[in-house]
C-alpha cells in the first residue's frame, strides 16, 4: 500500500528483457535505508517487488501482464522514474490510499501555465469515468493528485511547483502516456452499488436517493 507521495526519483540503470517480461535495475536518487529483499516499491506508480539490492541500486521484475498494461514497456536505460516505498504502519497518510495496481494508461492532452502551477488535461478510457470525480483523488505515474475538473473520458489536475520539480511530471508533454490508478474506495462503492442500481433501473427508473440507500443499509 502506498500514499502517492513520491519519496524521490531514480534512473533505470539497466534492462533485461526475456520475451514480454523485463527485469529492471534501478538506481534511486536518494538513500534507501534498511532495504529488504521482497519489499514493495512503486515505480511510476506500479507496485513491484524488489528481488535484491546492490550497493546503489535495486532489481525488480515486471511480468508480461504488468508490461502490457503499463508504461513500463517504454522504459529504457537512463529513463527517469518516480519512486515510493510501501507505507509503514504509523506513517502519515499525506496523499491517498494507492495500491500500485494500474487501471489504465492515460494520455496527456494539454499542458498550460496557471500562475506558478501547471494545469494538465489528460484523456483516459471512458468506462472508468464513474471512478473519477471532481475534487477526488487520482494517482498518475504514482503521484497522488487532486482532480480539479473532469468529464466523460477526461480529467484535469493542477501541478504545484514542488511536485513539478521533485517528480518526473516535468518531463511530460502532449501525447505522453502515464500510468493511472483511480481511487480505491470509489471502486468498491461502484462495485457494491452496481447490482442494486441495475435492479432499480429496471424497477424504479434508476434514481439513487436517500430512500434507496436506507433500504439497502447505508
Amino acid at each position: 500500500m502506498f500514499t502517492g507521495l513520491i519519496q524521490g526519483t531514480g534512473r533505470v540503470a539497466a534492462t533485461e528483457k526475456k520475451g514480454l517480461e523485463t527485469r529492471f535495475t534501478i538506481r534511486p536518487g536518494f538513500v534507501l535505508s534498511d532495504p529488504r529483499p521482497g519489499e514493495s516499491i512503486a515505480v511510476n506508480g506500479v507496485c513491484l517487488t524488489a528481488e535484491n539490492f546492490s550497493r546503489d541500486a535495486f532489481h525488480v521484475y515486471a511480468s508480461a501482464q504488468t508490461i502490457s498494461v503499463t508504461s513500463l514497456k517504454d522504459l529504457g536505460t537512463g529513463s527517469h522514474v518516480n519512486l515510493e516505498r510501501a507505507l509503514a504502519l504509523g506513517d502519515r497518510l499525506g496523499g491517498h490510499i494507492v495500491s500500485g495496481h494500474v487501471d489504465c494508461l492515460a494520455r496527456v492532452e494539454d499542458i498550460r501555465a496557471d500562475g506558478e502551477s501547471r494545469r494538465i488535461t489528460l484523456v483516459f478510457p471512458e468506462e472508468l469515468s464513474p471512478q473519477v470525480i471532481d475534487k477526488g483523488s487520482v494517482a498518475l505515474d504514482g503521484v497522488s493528485l487532486t482532480i480539479t475538473g473532469c468529464g466523460p473520458g477526461w480529467l484535469q489536475v493542477n501541478i504545484i511547483p514542488a511536485t513539478w520539480k521533485e517528480t518526473t511530471l516535468a518531463g511530460w508533454k502532449k501525447g505522453t502516456q502515464v500510468n493511472m490508478e483511480t481511487d480505491l474506495i470509489g471502486k468498491y462503492v461502484q462495485n457494491m452499488l452496481g447490482p442494486w442500481l441495475e435492479g432499480r433501473s429496471r424497477d424504479q427508473g434508476g434514481r439513487l436517493d436517500m430512500d434507496f440507500l436506507r433500504q439497502h443499509g447505508f
